[in-house]
């Protein structure tokens, strides 16, 4: 079963990947996220580690989270509740949320 509004693309900037990796220590993944980010002009890339996110901001690109895309998606009436959500991904993920922001989260979410 495929997604047809997926595209899986590769970016032709292979020199700023490069540049990324070794000079901002970033992995592959965020570098060529970032390059084709800035390469097809997104709106907006979506990027969860900290040292990506401040490189694509330096770059000019606007940036969301996976906590951002739950937000919308509950504000959206896709998801009841983002609690149990998070509680998974730092359970089950080990996806890293500080405290701060979990309140944060949960208050922004009305929960």
């Amino acid at each position: 079963m495929g997604l047809d509004w997926i595209e899986v693309r590769q970016p032709t900037n292979q020199q700023l990947v490069n540049v990324l990796q070794t000079e901002r220590h970033l992995d592959r993944g965020e570098s060529e996220a970032i390059a084709l980010a800035l390469e097809v002009k997104a709106e907006e890339l979506l990027i969860d580690e900290r040292l990506g996110r401040r490189e694509a901001i330096n770059l000019g690109l606007s940036i969301t989270g996976l906590l951002g895309i739950l937000l919308v998606a509950k504000r959206r009436g896709l998801i009841p509740q983002i609690r149990p959500i998070m509680d998974s991904l730092i359970w089950e993920a080990n996806f890293r949320i500080g405290s701060n922001l979990y309140r944060e989260v949960l208050a922004a979410a009305g929960e």
